[in-house]
């Protein structure tokens, strides 16, 4: 099996993965999975399309993480993956979809407005 690549938006987080058979190491940035994300919940999100199908022990991943936090990059990482595991096997995807992996998720910032100090928060309106 060659190279499976796969590509994963969440907020400003990109994550490009690169899947090949192996044993089921993670490696991010050059670090492991628990160095690059310490908290064991983030590394729960990243493995969650891995359990939900049951090949944790099936393919070692290299992912590329660039721009946002570590929950949106963590975030943009199980869609990357949950996607490159689609174009290993299609009928995989009902699963997936099922478990909510598979749809980007569109929320991001607002903007800030001008004459205003925040995104939706207003200046104190005064009468007189």
């Amino acid at each position: 099996m060659e190279k499976i690549n796969a590509l994963g938006r969440r907020k400003a987080a990109v994550a490009r993965v690169y899947l090949t058979e192996g044993t089921g190491k993670i490696t991010i940035d050059k670090r492991s999975l628990d160095e690059y994300f310490p908290s064991s919940i983030l590394q729960y999100v990243v493995k969650q399309p891995l359990k939900a199908l049951d090949c944790e022990e099936k393919y070692d991943i290299y992912a590329h993480l660039d721009g946002g936090g570590y929950k949106g990059q963590a975030e943009a990482l199980r869609l990357a993956i949950s996607r490159a595991l689609v174009k290993i096997n299609p009928e995989d995807k009902a699963t997936l979809r099922a478990e909510g992996f598979m749809t980007r998720d569109p929320r991001s910032v607002e903007r800030k407005k001008p004459g205003q100090p925040k995104a939706r928060k207003r200046f104190q309106f005064s009468k007189r």
